[in-house]
């Protein structure tokens, strides 16, 4: 059950995004939301480490950084009050924070209150990174342990859930997670299982089947061959899938080295948002 869900908040192109989604689903599942806006102190740190320790040692002045610090004391509060203002237009129960610390840090401690976490797929640099997902987000997804969605730049009523499901653990609680939110919104799951054996897939569908029967949802599973990135990202795109569910890093550290991770890729790859399981 999802009754608080956190918003991480920067000022970036996906804020409003992570804000119409937060709207959304606290509408659907009767949650409260948490904005966070963070003042990263990294800034200020590296500041000081770089006149430190740099090649050619330049030490900032106590105005300079006095005065860097006032600027993201104020864009935090721009960014809150922008997102007090939509909220409140919109009628939903929610509550401001403003915090200093790594971003990364920051998040991962206040997730433990609440169920969901809202991140954009990038930062507050994504006009430069149009090919990378953010170094924040990439950090926390491993390290949260709550259900992490991460959106793209444009907000769309979701209608319809692709499952992404291996028979794995960790798949299993995405499973959970997409019985819930079909059932809470109304909408119909895919559960997709890329698989080389039709014998091996036919097991995991009916499987998946049998476990989303209990949220009553209306649901369908299908099979496919190859990359499970790749075919997770492309069937979304082919079918017009507006949100995919899926356990978050399934293998081990050592096997994501050599092979890839198939979450990272999907987080990089998607098109549209992506909820991942803990």
């Amino acid at each position: 059950m999802i009754k608080s869900i956190l918003l991480s908040v920067d000022g970036s192109i996906y804020t409003e995004a992570v804000l119409r989604n937060g709207i959304h689903l606290a509408r659907a599942l009767e949650a409260k939301l948490r904005v966070l806006s963070v003042i990263d102190v990294r800034t200020f740190e590296w500041a000081m480490s770089l006149g430190a320790d740099g090649f050619v040692p330049v030490i900032p002045s106590n105005a300079y950084l006095e005065e860097s610090r006032k600027l993201h004391e104020q864009k935090a509060e721009a960014v809150l009050q922008k997102s007090q203002e939509i909220l409140e237009q919109e009628g939903v129960l929610f509550e401001l924070e403003k915090a200093s610390g790594s971003p990364v840090d920051v998040i991962c401690e206040q997730s433990r209150t609440v169920d969901l976490i809202i991140m954009g797929a990038r930062g507050e640099f994504a006009r430069w990174e149009s090919k990378m997902i953010g170094a924040t987000l990439e950090a926390v997804s491993r390290q949260v342990n709550k259900p992490l969605l991460i959106v793209s730049k444009q907000f769309k009523p979701f209608t319809k859930i692709l499952a992404a499901y291996d028979g794995s653990a960790m798949a299993n609680k995405a499973l959970a997670l997409a019985g819930y939110f079909a059932n809470k919104l109304g909408l119909p799951v895919i559960v997709l299982t890329v698989a080389n054996k039709e014998k091996d897939a036919r097991h995991i569908i009916d499987e998946a089947i049998k476990y989303l029967s209990n949220y009553e949802v209306q649901c369908q599973g299908v099979h496919v061959r190859g990359s499970p990135y790749q075919k997770i990202c492309d069937f979304a795109h082919e079918n017009q899938i507006d949100l995919i569910i899926m356990g978050a890093y399934g293998s081990s550290r050592i096997k994501e080295a050599i092979l890839g991770s198939t979450t990272e890729s999907v987080m990089r790859k998607s098109q549209v948002p992506v909820l991942l399981a803990k």
